[in-house]
């Protein structure tokens, strides 16, 4: 498979030979959701949590005594018919939202995910990106050359090695992240709506590795 390589300018600066295997299978949808839907649930950490009876403040005394006053008895003010009371049946940080994904499920969906953003225009392979120091300016001019639109999910620069300078760059950008190609996850690649991977080379051989 061939494809347009680019510079940090936006031009093109020739072509490039990428793996079929990486960027030319077919979609599937079900797996994709299946991993997806996964590794959001492993990043779920349980939230919501109420006191029962037992834990509320205050509640040790009997409010009144039990006859003669007119009134319905009452043994404590903890009860979860008081106000402040405890909570009966409420939620508790004892859920467990994480769920397995074989490794195999985890690459599939992965290359698989890769293929589709490739068909769809998705992926731009970049020749460098690498900075001196870090300027946001250039980091925009990198931006505006490939017209990246001020969305919240607009871009993923995949770097083939860390780049403090790069991803100090970029940092301002709350619509861009900048990550490592052997940290790239069906997730990440997904949530963004432009994959650039620059040096394909050396990205290349970090992803048969990776797989």
């Amino acid at each position: 498979m061939e494809t347009k390589l680019f510079n940090i300018q936006g031009k093109e600066v020739g072509k490039l030979e990428i793996p079929e295997g990486v960027f030319g299978l077919p979609w599937n949808a079900d797996l994709v959701h299946q991993v997806v839907t996964s590794m959001q649930a492993n990043l779920r950490g349980p939230i919501a949590n109420t006191k029962g009876r037992g834990e509320v403040r205050g509640g040790g005394k009997k409010p009144w005594q039990q006859k003669g006053t007119g009134r319905a008895r009452h043994g404590s003010s903890r009860s979860p018919i008081w106000k402040g009371g405890g909570v009966t049946h409420g939620p508790l940080k004892e859920a467990i939202y994480t769920t397995k994904i074989n490794r195999g499920m985890a690459q599939k969906a992965f290359l698989v995910a890769l293929s589709r953003k490739y068909k769809d225009g998705e992926i731009v392979f970049v020749d460098g990106v690498s900075m001196a120091e870090p300027k946001a300016a250039e980091a925009k001019k990198f931006l505006a050359a490939f017209a990246i639109q001020k969305r919240n999910n607009a871009a993923l620069v995949a770097l083939p090695t860390r780049d403090v300078a790069t991803q100090k760059s970029f940092r301002n950008f709350g619509n861009v992240e900048v990550e490592e190609v052997r940290n790239l996850n069906t997730l990440s690649i997904l949530s963004k709506k432009t994959l650039f991977i620059v040096d394909p080379k050396n990205a290349f051989e970090i992803l048969n590795k990776k797989i």
